[in-house]
């Protein structure tokens, strides 16, 4: 079952040192790293234990980016979100697929029941009919500079076949009515980003 709290960090790193970042922070059985297919980026999912104290967390974040400072061109941005349902679950706290997807909607509040509804039917049944995608969770904002939905997909196939999902008529159509519907005024709600597993250390 995924992780019912789940803390999403991304670093920007400095030209040709996402890789190194990605290497040093290492994974563990409670979060995975990825960097983004721009190489701009590492993100790191980590599973938050449901009795976690904020100070814990606090011990184990504020250093990391003095820590690994010699890597950022800014400072760790951080959201923590909390688990709504998924399309396609996953037996894990986290998804363990070579490739993540990050999709990001900001919704307008009181729209959020019908919107609920209406992804039951649109967008969660692309994605349950569709063999590339393997993981798609969605959470919502607790705390974040961007609050909203999050889905977290989750992906082996090549970059390309996975995302022409989400480039067919239908979907497009679906997109358009999000908009006009939905998701609120201006671009800084919406965003979808995709990143990749470093092999070594997955394998």
């Amino acid at each position: 079952m995924p992780s019912q709290t789940l803390l999403i960090s991304r670093y920007f790193v400095k030209s040709g040192q996402a890789d190194a970042l990605a290497t040093k922070l290492g994974e563990n059985d409670a979060s995975r790293i990825f960097t983004s297919l721009d190489e701009s980026e590492v993100l790191e999912l980590r599973a938050l234990e449901a009795n976690l104290e904020l100070t814990a967390l606090t011990t184990t974040t504020m250093s990391i980016a003095q820590k690994f400072s010699e890597y950022l061109v800014g400072d760790v941005r951080r959201e923590l979100l909390d688990f709504v349902e998924a399309p396609k679950d996953i037996a894990t706290l986290l998804p363990t697929t070579p490739y993540i997807q990050l999709r990001h909607v900001e919704v307008k509040p009181e729209a959020m029941d019908e919107y609920r509804q209406w992804r039951e039917e649109t967008i969660f049944d692309v994605v349950r009919n569709a063999d590339e995608v393997q993981a798609f969770l969605a959470y919502h904002s607790v705390i974040s500079g961007q609050p909203g939905v999050m889905f977290v997909s989750g992906f082996s196939a090549d970059p390309e076949s996975y995302n022409a999902v989400f480039s067919s008529d239908r979907y497009r159509e679906i997109v358009q009515q999000a908009g006009d519907q939905y998701i609120t005024g201006g671009s800084e709600g919406l965003y979808t980003k995709t990143y990749r597993a470093l092999s070594h250390l997955t394998a």
